[in-house]
């Protein structure tokens, strides 16, 4: 049997600060709209956009840079299904299904979440265990499947 539930399609950005690869600290940010959510920066792929430009605009929006170097991608894209309370505001989407990007901070980028439509109202740079500890329930399953994936080939 096929799955033929909608996903929407989306990247995610793991972002290292510019001290990587000899301090690994990890962005994360809290959500403006769910208070003590935090999350990596994501965000739909535009129609005709590659994921790749869908990953530089969407930093943009976010925290106010695209000022990132492309460290790994994810080779897999990575579905998972909304909870109950995301899935409303989210129709027609089941859930989504997200490339992965670890990226590193370039040295002159300025991170402002005081953006157009500001998605996070403060971040901070992190260990893993501590970035882990902070992220949504529902996001762990997948973040803990990238993370894995970047620290066996060596990135984290």
């Amino acid at each position: 049997m096929t799955n033929t539930k909608p996903y929407r399609p989306n990247v995610c950005a793991i972002i290292v600060s510019n001290a990587y690869p000899e301090k690994t600290e990890i962005f994360i940010a809290e959500r403006s709209d769910i208070k003590d959510v935090w999350q990596f920066p994501q965000g739909g792929i535009d129609r005709g956009e590659s994921p790749e430009e869908a990953l530089f605009r969407e930093l943009e929006e976010e925290i106010g840079t695209d000022k990132v170097k492309i460290i790994a991608e994810h080779p897999e894209w990575i579905a998972y299904d909304f909870p109950k309370h995301v899935k409303e505001s989210m129709k027609p989407f089941y859930g989504q299904t997200q490339r992965y990007y670890l990226v590193r901070l370039k040295k002159k980028a300025v991170i402002n979440l005081d953006t157009k439509h500001p998605e996070f109202v403060q971040y901070k740079f992190v260990s893993l265990d501590e970035a882990m500890e902070m992220m949504a329930e529902f996001k762990k399953p997948v973040y803990t499947k990238v993370i894995e994936y970047f620290k066996a080939e060596g990135y984290l």
